[in-house]
C-alpha cells in the first residue's frame, strides 16, 4: 500500500514532465501564456487564431490610421499584372485594395475559416473583383499552384499559424524564383505598441524562423506606425 501511495504520488510530477517534454518534429508543448495555444516553434509560444468573430476588428474605421495600409501596399511596389498571394485573407481588408491595383493580375484570396470565404465571395461580388480567386487553404499548405507567385502577404496572421514550417515551405515552393515575401507583424520589440504579447514578434525571431525554410531578409522597411514590413526573398544556393 505504502509504494502505491509513493506512486500516485509521482504520477502528477511524470505527466507534468511528459506534457512539458512533448515534441513533434520541431514543435514542442507546453502551457505558458492564456493567449497562447501551448505550441511550441523555435522558442516562441503560437498564439490563438483570431475567429471570424473578430471581423469587425479587420475593418474598423481607424485601421488606417494606426497601420498605414496605403503605404504598405506603396511598400510592396504593385504592378498591373502581379500574381500575389494574401495568406489569411480575413474579410478581404488588403485584397481588394490590391485588386484594384493589379488590373491585369491575379490576388489569391487563402484562409482557412468558411465564414472568412463567405465574407470574401460576398466582397468578390461586391466590388466586381474578377481578378480576385478565392482559396481554401489547410493548416499546412496554401494550395497554389508551384512557382506562380509575384509577392506574398501575410499581416499579423504568421504568428498564429499552427504549422508555420509546413505553411511556409508551401509559400516558399508557390513563389516564383524572384519573388517576394512580405511579412508584417506586430513589433515585439517595443512594450508601446498596444497588442498583446504573443500577437508580436520581433524581427530576430521572424529571421530565424523564416531561415530555416529557405528564406532570407532583403530589408525592414521601417514606415508602419506599430507593424515590421518584412521582405524576404528566396535564399540563392
Amino acid at each position: 500500500m505504502i509504494k502505491i501511495h509513493k506512486l500516485l504520488g509521482i504520477l502528477p510530477i511524470l505527466i507534468s514532465f511528459v506534457s512539458v517534454c512533448a515534441q513533434d518534429g520541431p514543435y514542442s508543448y507546453k502551457k505558458n501564456d492564456p493567449n497562447g495555444i501551448g505550441k511550441w516553434y523555435m522558442g516562441r509560444e503560437i498564439a490563438h487564431v483570431m475567429g471570424f468573430q473578430g471581423m469587425y476588428w479587420l475593418e474598423r474605421p481607424e485601421r488606417e490610421r494606426e497601420e498605414k495600409a496605403t503605404k504598405l501596399l506603396e511598400n510592396m511596389q504593385l504592378s498591373e499584372t502581379d500574381v500575389i498571394a494574401d495568406i489569411g485573407a480575413g474579410s478581404g481588408y488588403h485584397v481588394f485594395k490590391m485588386a484594384e491595383k493589379t488590373p491585369k493580375g491575379i490576388i489569391y484570396a487563402v484562409d482557412i475559416q468558411e465564414e472568412m470565404l463567405e465574407a470574401l465571395k460576398f466582397r468578390k461580388r461586391e466590388f466586381k473583383a474578377g481578378n480576385v480567386e478565392i482559396v481554401r487553404g489547410s493548416e499546412k499548405n496554401v494550395n497554389l499552384p508551384k512557382n506562380t507567385l509575384d509577392k506574398v502577404l501575410i499581416v499579423d496572421v504568421y504568428h498564429e499559424m499552427g504549422y508555420p514550417m509546413e505553411m511556409m515551405r508551401s509559400i516558399y515552393n508557390a513563389m516564383k524564383k524572384e519573388g517576394k515575401l512580405f511579412l508584417i507583424e506586430y513589433r515585439g520589440e517595443d512594450p508601446s505598441v498596444p497588442i498583446k504579447r504573443l500577437h508580436k514578434m520581433t524581427e530576430e525571431q521572424a529571421v530565424k524562423e523564416m531561415a530555416a525554410v529557405g528564406f532570407v531578409l532583403k530589408e525592414n522597411i521601417d514606415n508602419l506606425p506599430w507593424q515590421h514590413c518584412m521582405v524576404f526573398v528566396k535564399e540563392i544556393n
